[in-house]
């Protein structure tokens, strides 16, 4: 990782914020007007070159701002970005959603990810170490520009049925992190680098266990969708009965 300067950190985040915000490729007039970096167009776009030489940044030939790297996207997430908690009356929304399923697990987990891709606008998904998957919000997809284009939608889902390729995918991960981040060359081959996944592992009281996700776009609204993925794989550890 190189030690970026701070006026370059700033600008990364802004690029990459407003690249969550739009799906749009962002200029530097854009930064200079939109965000307060204290720093002239010309300025800021030397910037952005640079950091595109270091790999945070990348420039689409169609083009001339800049969207983030796989890499400068982890390195948002994982050292800029601050997650937006959830509300005592979201959790408790949830959680009483999904009360009366808590001693069924195929029907608990059916609502679960139900329940998680309503919440983040994505495609959930739930898998068991039993090799069953639940998978819900396939329209959400379709709002977000990624997918605009048919054989990028009908690529993800032919993954999506391929079961085995993302349970290899989870059982693979390795670290302590209680939450997973995959994007670019860690989805695999088969998934290019516009993709990003968030996933947690989980324990039934009873010692079932499985993954619990997020599958969309490189952009994720990752303040929204990690703290998400972590309470319901906490809430599946705490009110999940008799299985």
């Amino acid at each position: 990782m190189h030690d970026l300067t701070q006026r370059q950190i700033d600008i990364l985040k802004s690029i990459v914020e407003e690249y969550i915000e739009t799906a749009s490729p962002v200029g530097s007039e854009t930064l200079e007007k939109k965000h307060n970096l204290s720093a002239s167009p010309a300025t800021i776009r030397n910037e952005m070159v640079q950091l595109t030489k270091l790999g945070y940044l990348q420039k689409p030939h169609t083009s001339s701002g800049r969207s983030p790297t796989p890499v400068g996207m982890k390195f948002y997430v994982r050292q800029l970005m601050k997650e937006k908690e959830l509300s005592v009356a979201e959790e408790v929304a949830v959680k009483e959603n999904l009360w009366d399923y808590r001693e069924k697990d195929q029907q608990f987990l059916k609502h679960l990810t139900k329940s998680l891709a309503e919440k983040t606008k994505a495609l959930a998904v739930v898998t068991t170490d039993d090799g069953d998957m639940y998978c819900s919000g396939y329209a959400n997809i379709l709002d977000m520009p990624e997918f605009f284009d048919i054989d990028i939608t009908k690529h993800l889902l032919g993954i999506i049925d391929q079961s085995e390729y993302l349970n290899n995918l989870l059982a693979n991960v390795i670290g302590d992190e209680d939450i997973h981040i995959l994007m670019g060359e860690e989805l695999g081959p088969q998934l290019p680098d516009a993709y990003g996944f968030v996933f947690t592992h989980y324990k039934t009281p009873l010692h079932s266990g499985g993954d619990i996700g997020v599958l969309g776009p490189v952009r994720l609204n990752y303040t929204q969708v990690v703290p998400m993925v972590r309470y319901f794989g906490e809430l599946i550890e705490e009110i999940a009965k008799g299985w």
